[in-house]
């Protein structure tokens, strides 16, 4: 080989292996999850990516990129590459809520990305400790009057959907409620058994098992319907309150990203969140399947923004 040919090939090599990189990336999308594994999201994920890979004819691979109450996940695709390569699906609260309590805003959910697919909902409950003295809705709102001092109420952290609808609730009862944030769940379901707190808002998939044990009892849930999961308890739109506040979760791409691609990614998703098998495996913990068109993933955010 002389000096010349030589010289060529070696200059190639880097657009070589930029092409192959390419064509490597071309058949592989991650699935950015920004929370930890082995939730109900993360198993959402999950069955999606198994039953949309032969559809979309690509490797979908799932990865978990937590911390920042989902800011880390969020901001690598963001910052991803809009060729089908990185896929974010997260709750719509990070999308809505995280903008709006940084000092400054890292993203902008209607900029940033290109909207996908709503994918399923998870409701929230309004749970009631056995020590209090309420069948219902309305008996609770008159023992919250009749005992101003034990006003306290559990949510799984500050920030969240069930900070904001108690502070709505305080609103509308026009009764001073004081927040009590834990860390999950699981903590003030204990301090309802235990008789700690009078009341809690937390997800009624983790209310459900002490519901149904009597440990405590879920007076309401916060959905626009009762809730499959429990259909015995009346919304709180029944029970006089003008409050509706779900959560879910809902697929992304990258700004800049082929509409033709969203589209189809779209169309796979709800084609896999229509299968018996995937629903039954997701209402099982919780989850309730939904699919959209991307103008209803865009609708979802717009409402849930503007409460």
């Amino acid at each position: 080989m002389d000096r010349r040919k030589f010289m060529v090939r070696c200059l190639s090599l880097p657009l070589l292996a930029q092409v192959g990189a390419t064509r490597a990336q071309a058949g592989l999308t991650k699935i950015i999850f920004p929370f930890a594994a082995g939730a109900g999201g993360d198993t959402l994920c999950r069955l999606i990516a198994q039953e949309m890979a032969p559809a979309l004819q690509r490797t979908i691979v799932v990865e978990n990129r937590t911390g920042g109450d989902g800011l880390i996940g969020i901001k690598a695709v963001k910052g991803g590459s809009p060729d089908g390569s990185m896929v974010l699906v997260t709750t719509g609260p990070t999308m809505y809520l995280l903008p709006m309590v940084e000092t400054i805003p890292s993203f902008d959910a209607a900029k940033d990305f290109v909207p996908v697919s709503l994918l399923a909902r998870f409701e929230f409950a309004l749970v009631i400790s056995p020590a209090v003295d309420a069948v219902d809705f309305k008996s609770f709102a008159a023992w919250l009057k009749a005992h101003p001092d034990r006003t306290s109420f559990g949510v799984p952290s500050s920030g969240t959907i069930p900070h904001f609808m108690g502070s709505k609730l305080e609103k509308d009862l026009g009764i001073p409620l004081s927040r009590v944030p834990y860390r999950g769940s699981a903590a003030i379901l204990n301090d309802l058994v235990g008789g700690h707190v009078p009341f809690g808002i937390t997800t009624l998939a983790d209310a459900l098992a002490q519901h149904r044990a009597k440990g405590v009892k879920i007076i309401a849930v916060s959905s626009a319907e009762r809730s499959p999961f429990a259909s015995e308890v009346p919304t709180l739109k029944e029970s006089g309150i003008d409050l509706v506040a779900d959560a879910w979760y809902g697929m992304w791409l990258p700004a800049g990203s082929s509409p033709e691609f969203a589209s189809k990614l779209g169309a796979a998703a709800s084609a896999a969140l229509a299968k018996p098998e995937v629903k039954e495996k997701l209402t099982a913990i919780g989850l309730i399947p939904v699919g959209s068109s991307a103008e209803g993933l865009t609708k979802e955010l717009a409402a849930n923004t503007a409460f």
